[in-house]
């Protein structure tokens, strides 16, 4: 596509509702940077749990009427606003946030939340760093104070944010347990960090566990899906131990009394509220990582733009993931 077309592919949510709301039009102006912001020629998207939740309008927060969905865009920087300084046209970047919505073939992003995709991954690898593994950082060490030498529970493990944590805690010196719905899920989890796996299909996997970690318990658990799994992880956990909520999709009813009988924490997790020095440790971290060789993206389903709605139902009903789900444009 030339870079002097005006008008460009993107998907546009016109009304809150199901995945049928997503709709693909042609004729969407390409948007233009300003002032400390760059414009990104797309090759892949990822696509996150939280990104049905918005379309569907039950959010906490809500983007004003039409948009584009999606955070996190690999691609090639197309041009730049006033002030930029550390981007320039033709470098291969990833993002943590888009301005103006990353399923599409543009997109504007803050030159701030824009990041340099090193030539050793590729695009669709670029589009499975941001929110999975900001997110992960984020409650492992600076919600979830991890130390070398806890153990960690990653309840959901076989998706973007729990392979992730995963590959984070490991190279922290952390013992990784990890849950994952299906054999292939597990076998992905083993691969990546963890050092044990259990299916959570399993009706006695909650009791394997406590085979594994022992009287002891476990220190933190990083939450996926806490409407189902609050109530058993608050009997997994240690003395002063976390639950880490990154997940939810409804209420749960729990006893508060399993928190007062070992001290322990039930602590949200939201990336959306992290300061800006909070996301430069966190680029840090992840930046020299991949540098390191230890943190490696793993790209599960591919969907291309025309399947948006594909995709949608798919991270939410699928029988077990395997990786970060991307849009490849």
């Amino acid at each position: 596509m030339a870079a002097t077309r005006s008008v460009m592919r993107a998907v546009r949510v016109l009304e809150f509702g199901g995945p049928e709301v997503l709709k693909l039009q042609s004729d969407v102006l390409v948007p233009v940077p300003k002032e400390n912001q760059v414009l990104i020629k797309v090759h892949a998207c990822g696509v996150n749990p939280v990104e049905t939740y918005i379309r569907s309008g039950t959010y906490a927060r809500k983007p004003a009427l039409p948009y584009t969905p999606g955070s996190d865009v690999a691609g090639v920087i197309e041009s730049v606003g006033e002030h930029v300084t550390a981007f320039k046209k033709g470098d291969r970047v990833f993002t943590l946030e888009t301005l103006s919505g990353g399923y599409a073939e543009y997109a504007v992003a803050a030159a701030n939340r824009v990041f340099p995709l090193p030539d050793k991954l590729d695009f669709r690898q670029g589009a499975a760093i941001g929110v999975p593994y900001f997110t992960a950082y984020r409650a492992l060490f600076q919600k979830g104070r991890a130390k070398a030498g806890e153990s960690v529970l990653v309840h959901g493990a076989s998706g973007g944010v729990g392979l992730a944590a995963c590959q984070l805690a490991r190279a922290c010196g952390l013992k990784v347990l990890g849950t994952a719905g299906t054999e292939e899920g597990m076998n992905v989890i083993l691969r990546n960090g963890a050092h044990q796996a259990f299916n959570h299909r399993d009706p006695n996997y909650t009791e394997r566990i406590k085979a594994c970690t022992g009287p002891g318990g476990v220190d933190i658990i990083i939450e996926m899906l806490s409407n189902v799994n609050l109530d058993a992880d608050l009997q997994l956990l240690s003395c002063a131990g976390r639950v880490m909520v990154v997940g939810c999709r409804g209420r749960i009813e729990i006893n508060p009394r399993d928190t007062m009988s070992k001290e322990s924490s039930i602590i949200g997790v939201g990336l959306f509220l992290a300061t800006e020095e909070e996301r430069r440790e966190c680029a840090t971290a992840i930046l020299d990582g991949i540098e390191a060789g230890w943190l490696k993206p793993v790209v599960g389903l591919e969907y291309p733009l025309e399947k948006v709605a594909q995709a949608h139902e798919d991270i939410i009903h699928s029988s077990g993931a395997r990786g970060k789900m991307v849009l490849l444009l």
